[in-house]
């Protein structure tokens, strides 16, 4: 029976001097494969927690009822919320005074008051205009910084693609910082007339109908 055990204790021995061995003798160059960069690990950790892009369509303005009521909905489970209102005027709200619904839901409207839907006095008020200019302007950089920070679970843009039409924003940039961004959640953008480069990004469309 010690015999037995002894053999058995030696076998082991012997598996384990060969484990070692092959590892001591692992090729440098595979070694050097499983070395990530630092900017590699940037990269993964963007990509892995990366969301998805989703459009809603609607032929009408004011038709995103539904995707307002699923932001409450997503702050009350405990998600953290970005829902920016982009040419929805008249609450003086801004980035200085964003409210905050839910415990997890940060709305922001334009700090300037304006009704959005007489768009005759707009175009014929070039102070209005550029006072409009200015507070969406204002609005887009903070939603750039918050694309890029990671910080959220999820971010509405509503009416981004009015804002690209009346060009306010770029097109160019905001492809480039939906590209670029960092964000556990969705990035959900809603809008009448919207870029096909943006429809080609996107991996979900609703379409919106009355």
């Amino acid at each position: 029976m010690q015999c037995h055990q002894i053999q058995i204790i030696l076998h082991v021995e012997k598996l384990l001097i060969m484990v070692i061995s092959s590892f001591n003798n692992f090729p440098k160059s595979n070694l050097d494969v499983l070395k990530i960069s630092t900017v590699n690990k940037t990269n993964l950790k963007r990509f892995i927690q990366n969301g998805q892009i989703h459009i809603y369509k609607s032929l009408y303005r004011g038709s995103y009822s539904s995707v307002i009521r699923d932001s409450l909905r997503n702050a009350a489970l405990g998600r953290k919320v970005l829902l920016v209102q982009f040419m929805k005027g008249g609450v003086k709200q801004g980035v200085a005074n964003a409210v905050k619904l839910c415990g997890n839901l940060t709305w922001i409207r334009s700090s300037h008051s304006f009704d959005q839907y007489n768009s005759e006095e707009i175009d014929n008020n070039e102070n209005l205009k550029k006072s409009i200019h200015e507070s969406t302007h204002e609005l887009w950089d903070f939603c750039k910084e918050e694309l890029l920070s990671g910080e959220n679970d999820q971010i509405i843009l509503d009416e981004i693609f009015l804002a690209i039409e009346m060009q306010i924003i770029d097109k160019d940039d905001l492809i480039s910082t939906l590209e670029n961004r960092l964000i556990s959640g969705d990035v959900i953008l809603t809008g009448t007339g919207i870029p096909k480069d943006l429809l080609l990004m996107a991996n979900q469309i609703t379409e919106l109908r009355s």
